[in-house]
């Protein structure tokens, strides 16, 4: 599989695909509603992007940033098979990657550069505080954490925080968190966490993570999730994931969609089982009524963006 997020026109997000899938977006894309795709690596990085517009019939014009807007050039190809080769040779970072097109530097115009927050000691403090607490969760987006960093502060006669101050907050953070995130060796516990709801998936056990903002909303909304077969389901909603992140273990709600389905103490033992499988120690009585609690837990989860 590809290091990269693969996002569409129409919307659509393609995390971590094959060669194979890159090239059949690219073939795609053409038709109304589906003329554009970017393509970021897995950590996402502030100006380091590829991305390419094709309308059916003409040309593709196909660009990539790195690292800058003063570094942002454009290449146009007349044939899909050129634009596939570039961005999977950019993906895997290749030397001469970039080789075979005619490159030409975009003029994106004058940075702006970015003024100071003005606030006092105590509200920068509290506004980073919140903003890592999301991103050491590591499902927020660096859009999703710029949003955070405009939005926290604000008050009905106050918006202290501008949409470029909280971008360069987001990303100063996330720069600092994908350096630690270097240093980590092997599979992390929530990695390990992903492989046991993968498993539990297949078997045909909705399994999301980070699902909705809270247990109410988790148990209303999971029912859309899962098909006909689905036998039963496990999430974990985000403020679970900032308990987990916080150090205090990770509480799994889990149960049947109605009578047909397996009875909750069945899935509950399923959860723990494929918990265990991976390596993982669950907290759990047997009682259907009591939530299971992953613990010990170091939660390191790696970026994506």
């Amino acid at each position: 599989m590809l290091e990269i997020v693969v996002n569409t026109e129409n919307w659509e997000r393609h995390v971590r695909v094959s060669a194979e899938e890159l090239a059949g977006l690219v073939r795609r894309i053409g038709g109304a509603g589906d003329l554009f795709l970017s393509v970021q690596r897995i950590p996402d990085l502030p100006d380091v992007f590829a991305q390419v517009w094709h309308k059916a019939g003409g040309d593709y014009t196909l660009e990539y940033r790195d690292g800058a807007a003063d570094r942002h050039f454009q290449a146009m190809a007349d044939e899909p098979e050129v634009v596939i080769a570039a961005m999977t040779g950019w993906a895997r970072q290749e030397v001469g990657w970039d080789g075979g097109l005619a490159w030409s530097l975009l003029d994106m115009g004058p940075a702006r550069e970015v003024p100071p927050l003005a606030l006092a000691e105590d509200e920068c403090a509290e506004l980073e505080k919140r903003v890592r607490e999301v991103l050491v969760g590591g499902y927020a987006s660096r859009a999703e954490l710029a949003e955070l960093a405009e939005e926290y502060l604000v008050t009905k006669d106050r918006r202290p925080v501008s949409r470029e101050q909280a971008q360069a907050l987001a990303d100063r953070l996330w720069l600092e968190r994908v350096a630690e995130q270097a240093e980590w060796q092997g599979e992390t516990d929530p990695e390990r966490l992903t492989r046991a709801f993968t498993a539990l998936q297949e078997a045909g056990v909705i399994a999301r993570e980070n699902f909705t903002c809270c247990r109410n909303c988790g148990r209303s909304e999971i029912g859309g999730e899962g098909g006909p077969d689905a036998r039963g389901f496990v999430y974990f909603h985000t403020q679970c994931t900032e308990f987990a992140a916080a150090g205090h273990g990770l509480m799994l709600l889990y149960g049947s969609f109605d009578d047909s389905s397996e009875p909750p103490a069945v899935i509950g033992h399923e959860v723990v089982a494929a918990l265990e499988a991976v390596g993982l120690a669950a907290d759990w009585d047997g009682d259907p009524g009591r939530a299971i609690t992953v613990t010990p837990l170091d939660w390191r989860r790696r970026l994506v963006g």
